[in-house]
């Protein structure tokens, strides 16, 4: 069991002892915290909520509700809703801040509260720790009775995100009804069943021609519900059995995205940002961010277009800044999160899917034609558990000298280029590991280098 407190939010475990898990005591508490410090920081006692399908979610949902009341703020509650979706509803309520309760792409044991500022945008990390401190210090007065907020419940912002979707100038419903897809969506048995499909409708695809598995919004995650290779096995089986053009598959939260081709092999779920972007930048040039564990395939296809690719540290907040400050058209992550500035700065699925598929219809390709269009890269990846005592900082600063005549970048531990291929270390938030990632155009050569980094290592820690 276990409850991890971040700058971003609050994860934990359902079940067991308050302090330990996501417990009722402890739900109140970090509510309360950001609730107290969103009010004291803005001045606006209106807080968007909308959670995924979680079994513990109505259970979550009721406190954190009852919590932001008890402060004396009121409450737009979304119900059954997708992170990009609560990110959007809180610029349109012209709300202080949201909470989408979701862990994401973790197993149904989990839940978390995921927290927003005014912008529907993750709360900075010097906000985050400032939350963190209230809670710690349980420096919070919930208000009397006559000034308790209240609660009104909105299902209307499915249609107006999907509204905001389909207004985008990138979007062509005309080019994506016409090319007749038949697609099978892998829903994990949570939200993306209710608003994958409804995008799908808006877009032009007929309802005959769209297949949702696991598509009962329980919580009860029929696989493991990252949308990884490994955990896809059903949806790219029925994809080539049925003849679909195509599978869909998103997390439970739906801000990650990755397809399935025709043959029911993986489209690969680091190339979905990068067929977004070929596709955005080929309409609207521009410059491009991932994070630096993301594939060079985005540089690729950016320098292509005439744009410049930037990379960022790990971490959504830490792209979107990036982003900012860069001014970049696109971008994202390589886990399948894709970040359209021109609708709003977070990872949308949603988006994903439109642009996606408008790309497929103007092309008139295959989705497996498609992605023979761009050039193939492997990443590794690789962790390495430290030793107690391990001084990882020392151990960085030898490999870096090791490795002094070859370009280095220090912003998130140490990526190591080597020509075309690189190597990326960095340690974990929330394990005493150390994570490896390399990339090749060779699998083998990927691998080599991982497990020489993995040598250096162990060599000089």
């Amino acid at each position: 069991m276990a409850l991890i407190k971040s700058i971003s939010g609050i994860r934990g475990t359902i079940g067991g002892k308050p302090g330990e898990t996501l417990s009722p005591l402890d739900t109140v508490k970090f509510t309360a915290a950001y609730g107290s410090w969103l009010v004291a920081k803005t001045g606006n006692k209106k807080v968007v909520i909308g959670r995924d399908g979680r079994i513990s979610g109505p259970l979550i949902q009721s406190i954190v509700v009852s919590t932001l009341n008890a402060l004396g703020i009121d409450v737009v509650d979304l119900g059954l809703s997708t992170t990009p979706t609560v990110e959007v509803a809180v610029v349109m309520e012209k709300a202080g801040g949201g909470i989408i309760l979701t862990a994401s792409h973790n197993p149904k044991e989990w839940n978390a509260l995921k927290l927003l500022n005014s912008n529907g945008e993750f709360i900075s990390a010097q906000d985050g720790k400032e939350v963190l401190e209230i809670a710690d210090a349980e420096n919070f007065t919930f208000v009397p009775v006559d000034k308790l907020g209240t609660v009104k419940e909105d299902d209307s912002y499915l249609k107006k995100h999907i509204e905001a979707i389909t207004s985008l100038n990138l979007v062509d419903i005309a080019a994506v009804k016409a090319r007749k897809f038949k697609i099978i969506v892998d829903a994990v048995n949570s939200t993306g069943a209710l608003f994958v499909p409804e995008l799908l409708h808006a877009l032009g695809v007929q309802a005959k021609d769209i297949t949702v598995i696991n598509g009962e919004i329980n919580g009860k995650f029929a696989h493991n519900p990252e949308p990884l290779p490994e955990n896809l096995g059903e949806l790219s089986n029925m994809v080539r059995k049925s003849g679909a053009d195509m599978g869909i598959a998103v997390d439970p939260d739906v801000d990650r995205l990755c397809f399935v081709c025709e043959d029911g092999s993986m489209f690969g779920e680091e190339y979905t940002l990068v067929a977004v972007a070929d596709y955005v930048l080929s309409r609207q040039p521009g410059n491009t961010v991932s994070n630096m564990s993301s594939t060079r395939a985005l540089k690729d296809i950016t320098l292509k277009h005439g744009g410049q690719y930037y990379p960022s540290a790990v971490g959504e907040v830490n792209v979107v800044n990036r982003m900012k400050e860069i001014n970049a058209v696109i971008g994202g992550e390589g886990n399948g999160g894709i970040i359209l500035p021109a609708l709003h700065y977070g990872r949308d699925a949603l988006v994903g899917i439109a642009l996606f598929l408008t790309q497929l219809a103007k092309t008139q390709k295959s989705i497996k034609q498609l992605r023979g269009t761009y050039p193939d890269y492997f990443i590794s990846k690789n962790k390495l558990e430290l030793e107690h005592g391990v001084d990882v900082k020392q151990v960085f600063e030898k490999i870096k000298t090791k490795y002094k005549s070859h370009p280095v970048n220090t912003e998130d531990g140490l990526k190591i280029e080597f020509d075309n291929d690189w190597v990326h270390l960095r340690t974990s938030n929330t394990e005493p590991i150390i994570r490896i990632y390399a990339e090749s155009n060779f699998e083998s050569t990927a691998n080599n280098i991982a497990l020489r980094l993995m040598q250096d290592i162990r060599e000089l820690k």
